[in-house]
């Protein structure tokens, strides 16, 4: 695999090496039919830390079984008043680390070096061409290709339009603890833990546990604005402490990051030649954040597409216009009333089974479906964002 690179038409540029656009490398180096397809992969920088882990549900053996970390048949879910452990039955909940995850996609196009380039460098724009697209790199370079794939993070900060969207954010820090007793179920996943305070927000405590002595303990919220990290740091302090009893642990490692939960329309095209993959291309869902599985969809879907017609399809995403509109009214609950989130997932988790739950939030339930988990959970809260929306703009913090 090259490391360089020279003034040569390609066929596709990938822009960015992290979920997406080794997710979209990955893909192409499968599919045989896209075999003599030039491909340039271009990052700011080679990843050797273990700087994320991604989990996700499955019912369906998937491309990266083989660098799977861990994965779970049971979640538990809490709540005041209401508490349950969920088989998960034909899914499976499993979590990737970044680092394993980047040394085999890495290792993959390696062994297609007639096929791949990676070059290191930044990118400071992408453009439209009348054959193709064009990128410009911080060394000076501008390579071309028939077909441009940009990964890079969407500037919300520039593109924010208040008046019109809502923009939240999931934020987390997480301590990967070791203890000297047995202390964790390793065969459950502690999805959602809403008995703390809420604080006019929605804040729960996520774990994931590797083994009995060993887990990753999380304090997520989504809301508008992060916290200082010795908010966070207190929170699960708090958790260790009272609720697991713990008067002794180790920190071997953290995670801290902010993912965007917003409506605002991030396309999947940005003109003829250039496809947007990742946050870019509004692969995090806007009500969860959660992204890994939606870039698999998304990656898949361009190559088969690419393989079959030597173009991308021209609904590069496929998403359904009905679940758009789920979300948003999600996204207007937490912005105006952030702590009644719990009791949304509270009916969820006690009135459906968790088959339905995933699969509605995968997007791919039946108007039927979408139906009972509409009427399982309060319709108060739905029908205010509901008036929100169809007044084109968003809700405000109730009592402001």
């Amino acid at each position: 695999m090259s490391n360089a690179t020279s003034l040569i038409e390609y066929d596709y540029l990938i822009v960015g090496g992290g979920a997406a656009g080794l997710s979209l490398a990955y893909h192409i180096a499968q599919e045989p039919r896209l075999a003599l397809k030039k491909v340039l992969l271009i990052e700011p920088e080679a990843k050797t830390q273990n700087d994320r882990t991604w989990s996700f549900w499955s019912d369906a053996p998937g491309v990266f079984d083989g660098i799977v970390a861990h994965e779970w048949r049971k979640i538990a879910f809490r709540s005041p008043g209401f508490e349950r452990v969920i088989d998960l039955g034909r899914y499976r909940y499993k979590t990737i680390n970044g680092l394993a995850y980047y040394r085999f996609v890495h290792r993959a196009l390696a062994a297609r070096p007639e096929q791949f380039t990676v070059v290191r460098s930044a990118v400071e724009s992408v453009e439209n061409t009348p054959t193709g697209a064009l990128a410009h790199l911080a060394d000076g370079t501008a390579p071309t290709a028939r077909y441009a794939f940009d990964s890079r993070p969407p500037n919300l900060a520039q593109l924010k339009q208040p008046e019109k969207h809502r923009y939240l954010l999931q934020h987390f820090v997480g301590w990967e603890i070791e203890t000297e007793a047995d202390v964790f179920d390793p065969t459950t996943v502690e999805f959602m833990d809403f008995r703390g305070e809420q604080q006019h927000e929605a804040r729960f405590i996520y774990v994931l546990p590797f083994s009995a002595r060993k887990a990753l303990v999380e304090y997520t919220l989504f809301s508008e604005i992060v916290l200082s990290k010795a908010e966070y740091e207190t929170a699960i302090r708090a958790y260790l402490t009272h609720t697991l009893g713990l008067k002794s642990y180790r920190i071997t490692a953290e995670e801290v990051g902010a993912i965007p939960m917003t409506d605002h329309p991030l396309p999947a095209r940005a003109g003829q030649h250039i496809l947007n993959l990742g946050t870019r291309g509004g692969r995090a869902k806007p009500s969860t954040g959660y992204a890994f599985k939606r870039i698999q969809q998304h990656s898949a879907r361009l190559v088969a597409a690419l393989a079959t017609t030597g173009q991308p399809p021209a609904d590069a995403t496929g998403d359904k216009w009905q679940f758009h509109l789920f979300d948003t009214l999600l996204l207007d609950i937490m912005k105006r009333r952030g702590e009644s989130t719990r009791d949304i997932f509270r009916q969820l988790f006690e009135r459906n089974p968790v088959e339905r739950i995933f699969r509605f939030l995968d997007e791919q339930t039946s108007w039927a479906d979408n139906l009972r988990i509409m009427n399982s959970v309060s319709a108060g809260p739905f029908m205010r964002s509901i008036a929100q929306v169809l007044r084109g703009r968003p809700g405000r913090r109730e009592g402001s």
